[in-house]
């Protein structure tokens, strides 16, 4: 084996590097594969033989082209620690507070719910929702204030503070 690696790496060595684009650190890593299957082959390889470069160079451009194929059939991984560090909002929270939220405004008599509804959910102006309603503006505004006083009365008593 040592007789083989002295008198095989270097040339091996160059005709890799020229396979791998010049990644030297691949390129080591494959003669050493090469190396490694010539000595576990030992016993079928001709002794008689001029050179084993041939067989050698063969093996190589082999396993350069499973490590290709290998990297084609998965997809590239990815480091997940930028993924971490990006802050994710608590969706439990926000869970809880739709929750209180609609639970408030089943507190509302229905004249006042739907003014919120269309005002502040629907985002329609005061005309439009006095329009949909089929009431003055006049009412929806003072709709509007009275259910927002009723609002925040029913938030306060489920704990709601601001």
């Amino acid at each position: 084996m040592r007789a083989l690696y002295a008198e095989h790496a270097g040339p091996l060595l160059a005709h890799v590097l020229r396979l791998v684009a010049g990644d030297r650190q691949r390129a080591e890593d494959v003669v050493q594969e090469t190396l490694i299957r010539a000595w576990k082959n030992a016993e079928n390889l001709d002794p008689a033989a001029r050179s084993l470069r041939p067989w050698l160079v063969t093996v190589a451009r082999r396993i350069v082209i499973d490590h290709h194929r290998s990297r084609q059939a998965r997809p590239q991984e990815v480091d997940p620690a930028p993924l971490e560090a990006v802050a994710a909002e608590d969706e439990i929270d926000k869970a809880l507070r739709l929750m209180t939220l609609a639970d408030a405004l089943d507190d509302l008599t229905p004249a006042h719910r739907a003014v919120l509804v269309e005002t502040y959910f629907e985002g329609r102006t005061v005309s439009e929702a006095a329009e949909r309603l089929g009431v003055p503006s006049g009412t929806v505004r003072s709709r509007v204030f009275y259910a927002l006083r009723s609002m925040k009365l029913a938030l306060e008593e489920r704990g709601v503070t601001s």
